[in-house]
């Protein structure tokens, strides 16, 4: 026998929306298994075949006619879109005086913010009166603890 030998196979076509797309994302959209964890855990137990191959790395990349064997059935991945390169993401700038507060902290850092001139002027703003300054805990000299009082 000759080490390519072709196989005639009936296939289950998987239409995706884009390629390349990734082998466990594949087993999601075929409804093959429950869910995101049960595909990657089925790629790297053995149990998923790509193009007559062994394949256990879950994010491999497949495209339009690519064969997946699985439970011993066949698979062929069809798509009509044309593939799309990854998009190459910014690099990260280092300076802090750039940096955009994050979704968290937006919220914080108007409350802590002074208000502008144009908000200033809308409404008149209120100072809160000033507390005395409370007295210092006094300490126990033996034990260095702050002492209570009720």
């Amino acid at each position: 026998m000759s080490e390519h030998e072709e196989y005639e196979v009936e296939a289950l076509e998987i239409e995706v929306s884009a390629q390349p797309i990734e082998l466990y994302k594949v087993l999601k959209i075929a409804n093959l298994v429950g869910g995101g964890g049960e595909a990657k855990f089925a790629i790297s137990e053995g149990y998923v075949g790509v193009n007559g191959e062994l394949e256990q790395r879950k994010r491999r990349k497949l495209y339009d006619g690519d064969v997946i064997e699985f439970n011993q059935e066949y698979y062929v991945v069809i798509c009509d879109q044309p593939v799309t390169d990854p998009t190459e993401r910014a690099p990260k700038k280092a300076s802090a005086d750039k940096k955009q507060p994050s979704a968290k902290n937006s919220a914080a850092n108007k409350r802590n913010a002074k208000p502008s001139k144009a908000s200033a002027n809308k409404a008149p703003s209120k100072k809160a009166a000033k507390k005395p300054a409370a007295e210092k805990p006094s300490f126990d000299k033996t034990t260095g603890r702050k002492s209570l009082s009720f």
